[in-house]
């Protein structure tokens, strides 16, 4: 299993546009984000926890593999 990169929210955020996912709202410092049946929130942390990356990818969806696809590497 590939090691999960260390990112930001902004980052996580642009990453999830990439992949095709759109803002819903802002709430503070948090975004929501949706595509289809999936929705999720992103905090716009300096860096997010690895579990809170992981429950975000669950609820988009998305695996290590290709989360690491739309890092481009």
């Amino acid at each position: 299993m590939p090691k999960l990169p260390v990112l930001s929210g902004v980052a996580l955020i642009k990453l999830l546009k990439k992949a095709g996912f759109e803002e819903v709202r802002q709430w503070e410092s948090h975004f929501t984000l949706g595509k289809g049946e999936y929705k999720t929130v992103v905090p716009l942390h300096a860096e997010l926890a690895p579990g809170t990356l992981l429950g975000i990818m669950k609820q988009c969806g998305l695996t290590r593999d290709d989360l690491k696809a739309l890092l481009g590497k």
